[in-house]
């Protein structure tokens, strides 16, 4: 079926869940998009436009045509040129109007939308469910000019050798953190589109919300490891090790810090399960404090064994 809004394939509809091929595919469709990303960025550097991007936003908004005249005068820009055109296969440029909101006012989200019933909004981003057949649709604002989302940033702590707080967030970390969201068998998400104005819009399958307050502590993913508090505190709920499964035969390989698993960041869905919605997250830091020798080697062993302690050779209940 076709998204009405932009006219490309998509299996969200509403609250009917994806199957497992389905949400295989929106899978592989985040990791190319962030591989996109990463080849966009590398290509930019070449030609000496990297600096001017940081922290992603002006890479993100390059048009198809951006470098056209400039291709033929080098094999750098070409590649720019091409790496552009497939980036925008992944992300594509669409205009709010083309999600019915007006042009010409200042706050179009905030203006009545015959095609999309507001649904709430949060620090990140504004919800909305369309009203054709009730899928969500997740408009995520760009903040000082630059930044979008949330994520962490990492330094050694007063009490514990690493300390995470929740900082304004990069493009790649929002691709990133609906990537995680997919990853650990959340609600079904799809990246649909990114405006002029660096808006990035996203879509999810409608499920009910849970009470707020309601305490997550033993329904969060099974896939989540919870840290030894010796190592790291954060400054969001129930912060997690999620190892992301990669390569060929999907070993657990890249670490991320994951956390701000309240109540509000689940829903319920229409098999009756909780799937979370959003988090906040970061990839697990591999310098300075995150180097310490402890942590090294709790790293190693839970990649291997998630009940593994946080001292190699004893049971956290005795440390």
């Amino acid at each position: 079926m076709q998204d009405p809004f932009t006219g490309k394939n998509t299996c969200i509809q509403g609250r009917v869940l994806p199957g497992a091929e389905a949400r295989a595919r929106l899978q592989d469709d985040h990791e190319r998009r962030l591989e996109a990303l990463a080849h966009l960025g590398a290509a930019a550097e070449k030609c000496d436009l990297r600096a001017h991007s940081d922290p992603d936003r002006d890479l993100v908004l390059l048009a198809e045509d951006e470098v056209a005249l400039l291709e033929s005068s080098g094999p750098e820009w070409a590649e720019l040129g091409a790496a552009i055109r497939a980036f925008r296969t992944r992300l594509p440029l669409h205009r709010l109007d083309d999600f019915g909101f007006p042009v010409g006012v200042e706050h179009p989200l905030e203006e009545p939308n015959a095609r999309l019933r507001y649904l709430h909004s949060g620090v990140e981003a504004s919800a909305f469910v369309a009203v054709h057949d009730a899928s969500v649709y997740k408009f995520f604002l760009p903040r000082d000019e630059h930044f979008i989302g949330s994520e962490f940033g990492f330094r050694r702590g007063d009490e514990t050798v690493l300390q995470a707080d929740a900082v304004l967030g990069s493009y790649r970390a929002l691709l990133e953190k609906l990537l995680l969201v997919q990853a650990l068998g959340g609600m079904a998400t799809e990246v649909v589109a990114v405006t002029p104005e660096g808006i990035v819009v996203a879509k999810q399958t409608l499920g009910e919300p849970l009470p707020q307050g309601d305490d997550m502590s033993r329904a969060l993913p099974a896939e989540l490891i919870e840290i030894p508090s010796r190592f790291l505190r954060a400054n969001r709920d129930h912060p997690r090790l999620f190892f992301l499964p990669g390569g060929a035969a999907g070993e657990r390989t890249r670490p991320f810090l994951v956390a701000d698993l309240h109540a509000r960041n689940f829903v319920r869905c229409v098999d009756g399960a909780l799937r979370v919605i959003d988090l906040v997250a970061a990839p697990w830091p591999e310098s300075g404090a995150a180097r310490d020798s402890l942590i090294t080697d709790w790293l190693a062993r839970v990649r291997a064994d998630p009940d593994a302690s946080a001292l190699g050779g004893a049971h956290d209940d005795e440390l």
